[in-house]
């Protein structure tokens, strides 16, 4: 059944506003999913804060060619069932969801992204993006090593406190 224009005005407009807020973008072919499989790959993309999306890719076209950033893209890439995960919080956590879907789901192949700088990505930059550990475990990480030398401190006046006054407590005990 064709979509009325009005439909597709509003699915502009909605995904236009989604790639105007969004960090990172990727794409994957998904033809071969099931309807039951999207769904789990929709429920496992917003416990990650990613929105899944199928749109015409004919729409997407007319999406790009209206946001000043994406506007010189190349759109020829984007052939066949595309579906977009975007995510306005995280960069990577796109090409994660869509990674971790595709190792159970054969079905599912990442074709491609797009960055925040208006660049468009392989589908390899987006596997490697992929790789990458999430926000919040960078930040733990830096956090660790901010905080490494004041417990390696803390650690070692703690121990010359503790020799200090078994001797103290040795020397009035004898």
């Amino acid at each position: 059944m064709a979509i009325s224009r009005d439909k597709k005005n509003e699915l502009v407009a909605e995904f236009t506003e989604l790639l105007t807020n969004a960090k990172t973008t990727a794409f994957a072919s998904y033809q071969g999913i099931t309807v039951a499989q999207l769904q789990t790959l929709r429920a496992q993309a917003r416990e990650n804060g990613v929105t899944i999306k199928v749109v015409k890719n004919r729409l997407v076209r007319v999406v790009l060619a209206g946001i000043d950033t994406y506007k010189d893209i190349d759109t020829s890439s984007l052939n066949g069932q595309l579906l977009y995960a975007i995510s306005s919080e995280d960069e990577v956590a796109p090409a994660k969801v869509l990674s971790e879907f595709a190792k159970t789901h054969d079905a599912l192949v990442i074709a491609g992204g797009l960055s925040l700088e208006g660049g468009l990505l392989s589908a390899d930059d987006v596997k490697a993006l992929a790789a990458l550990p999430s926000k919040s475990q960078l930040i733990a990480e830096v956090i660790a090593q901010l905080l490494s030398p004041v417990h390696d401190v803390t650690n070692a006046l703690s121990g010359n406190l503790h020799a200090l006054l078994d001797g103290v407590e040795a020397k009035a005990t004898s």
